[in-house]
Order: C-alpha cells, then sequence, then structure tokens
C-alpha cells in the first residue's frame, strides 16, 4: 500500500488507516467479542500496509486500547498508535440500551494520568498521535492542550491532534502546540467538514482522519432495512437509520454502487477513494473486525477515481435524518 504522512510534519502511515472501537465497542453489541480473531485483523491490517490503528482509552471502556496493545506486543515497530483522551466513562451500563454513560473531561490532572494509563494498557512507552476525543465546554482548550503538550515534552506522545473541533478551536490549540491531524465523522454520508475544516487543514498542512468513512456500513450496502441492524446496535438510536428515514437513503448507497460497478470496484472502495482524493493528507479510519471487509478496504488504495466519478460522488445527496 502507497503512504501518506498525518500533516506536513506527520509520521507516515498508509493511506487507509484501521479504525479499532468496533471490536470492543458500539456495534453489534449482542454478538460475543472475539479479541482473537481481532487480534488477527489487526495483524492482517499492518501486513497490507494499515499502519496507522486509532483506538481511545474510552472505549471498551478501556478494554480496546488494551486489545490494540496484545496484538502489536511482537510488531510493534510496525505500527503508529493514535489514541485518545478526554472522554470519560460514569457509567459502564447507564446510557442508551444500556451502552457505557460518557462525557467529556478536558481537566489537565485527567490528562496527566490518562496518558500513563493509556501506555500501560498499550503496553508501549509513547503513542505516535495523542487525541483530544471531544473538547470539554467546562474546560478552557488551551488547558487541555498544554497538558497534552506535557505528554510530547515528557517523550509520551510524538504528536497531537484534535477530534470533532470548530476551526476557531484548531487556532486556539495551534497557538500553543502545533496540531498535527483532526479527526472528524466524514463521509458521502457526512460532508461538514468541507465547509470550512477541511480547508483550513488543507492550507496549514494539518492531516484529516475521517472516521466512519463508510457511513457506518450503509455506503458498503450492508443495510438495507432497520431489521438488518444487529441488536443492541448504537445504529438503531441514530436518526438516518430509522426505517423510513433508511428507505429514502437507499439511492445514496445505490449511486455509490453504480459508480463502483463502472469501474470494477467494491461501493465501500469508491467511498474510501473519494476520501483519498479530497486532500494531500486525508487518511481515512475504517472500522472492521472481518478480515474480509478488511481486504475490501484495502483495496481501496489502489482505486482511482476518474473526474467525473468525483463529480458524480460529489452530486449525491445529503441524507435524510439527522447525523445522531
Amino acid at each position: 500500500m502507497r503512504n501518506n504522512t498525518l500533516g506536513a510534519y506527520g509520521p507516515q502511515v498508509g493511506v487507509i488507516g484501521l479504525g479499532a472501537m468496533g471490536m470492543s465497542f458500539a456495534y453489534d453489541m449482542a454478538t460475543p467479542r472475539n479479541d482473537a480473531a481481532s487480534v488477527s485483523v489487526i495483524h492482517q491490517a499492518l501486513d497490507l500496509g494499515m499502519t496507522l490503528i486509532d483506538t481511545a482509552d474510552v472505549y471498551g471502556p478501556y478494554t480496546n486500547e488494551e486489545l490494540v496493545g496484545r496484538a502489536l506486543s511482537d510488531r510493534r515497530d510496525r505500527a503508529v498508535i493514535a489514541t485518545k483522551v478526554g472522554v470519560e466513562c460514569i457509567d459502564p451500563t447507564g446510557g442508551p440500551g444500556g451502552a457505557p454513560l460518557v462525557r467529556p473531561n478536558g481537566r489537565p490532572e485527567h490528562v496527566s494520568t490518562s496518558i500513563d494509563a493509556s501506555l500501560r494498557r498499550l503496553g508501549t512507552d509513547h503513542v505516535e498521535l495523542y487525541q483530544l476525543h471531544r473538547v470539554d465546554p467546562r474546560v478552557p482548550i488551551e488547558e487541555t492542550w498544554g497538558a497534552m503538550a506535557e505528554a510530547v515534552a515528557a517523550g509520551k506522545a510524538r504528536h497531537l491532534g484534535l477530534s470533532e473541533v470548530t476551526v476557531e478551536q484548531i487556532q486556539r490549540a495551534q497557538a500553543m502546540h502545533p496540531v498535527t491531524t483532526v479527526q472528524s465523522e466524514f463521509s458521502l454520508w457526512t460532508r461538514d467538514v468541507q465547509a470550512e475544516v477541511l480547508p483550513y487543514c488543507t492550507q496549514h498542512g494539518i492531516g484529516l482522519l475521517p472516521y466512519s468513512p463508510l457511513g457506518r456500513g450503509f455506503l458498503a450496502g450492508r443495510f438495507t432495512s432497520f431489521d438488518e441492524l444487529p441488536h443492541n446496535d448504537q445504529r438503531r438510536r441514530l436518526p438516518r437509520f430509522q426505517q423510513d428515514n433508511l428507505r429514502a437513503n437507499l439511492d445514496i448507497a445505490a449511486k455509490v454502487r453504480d459508480v463502483a460497478d463502472r469501474i470494477d470496484a467494491t461501493p465501500a472502495q469508491v467511498a474510501l477513494a473519494w476520501l483519498v482524493a479530497q486532500g494531500p493528507h486525508v487518511v481515512p479510519i475504517p472500522g472492521t473486525k472481518t478480515p474480509k471487509y478488511l481486504t475490501d478496504n484495502a483495496g481501496a488504495a489502489n482505486v482511482q477515481l476518474s473526474p467525473a466519478d468525483i463529480a458524480d460522488l460529489n452530486a449525491i445527496p445529503a441524507p435524510v435524518g439527522d447525523r445522531y
């Protein structure tokens, strides 16, 4: 797989990364987790050149970093680890549908203790990318970012990133310490960042890491009705997946499939290739715990979209229903 860089000055990674969240958290929670299979998928990802592995302390909660750490215990030098801080679990089953109840926590003392806990769980002495998961509205971003910069000064993190932020928040962080990446939901299904955040990142050499780049599986054509969603799956609570909205949104998946059929690719590969074409430092991080889907995602690195293909994809209408 060809490489890209995380921003103008960050490490090199494969042009497609791997999001590890779903291996422990959020999707299809009625099905027991198979950690051995997930470890195998992470190994396969590295073999395919998907070297950026994205996790967070709160995923699980707290078990996803342990899983990633086990998977990388004998191949740490082959991976670029990205983890996050800034969200804490306050009740493991107190959220909707028995999901963990979480809230932002950007207090500097929380950051200082969390980086050490993340490194213990990951079994490493540093991470390549340490990201602020969400900005805490109760804490000035300068205070949180300053504590994260201390982790860099201590050698515990190499680079810092932000997640789900505005341009104004990026600028405030930049004034204190370089912003290497911004992570945000971005796909043919969710294009908000194209208005301001993506142009700013492109202009300033900041990498963009699109999460949920396949529209939570929808753009890959994996769901055609609400009843196909697994029980205890967070997508059952999202407006775009409610039956009437989902039915209306099927036309979006069909248009992606039309382009895929035209160029002999899969819908997932087309959706990911469209993201890679959005800028010089855009590295999507699709998540999967299935070898078949992993191989499919990796194949997007070899898909070349023509200007006509991109124009057709750009013309896809916005989905029906709010994002959350």
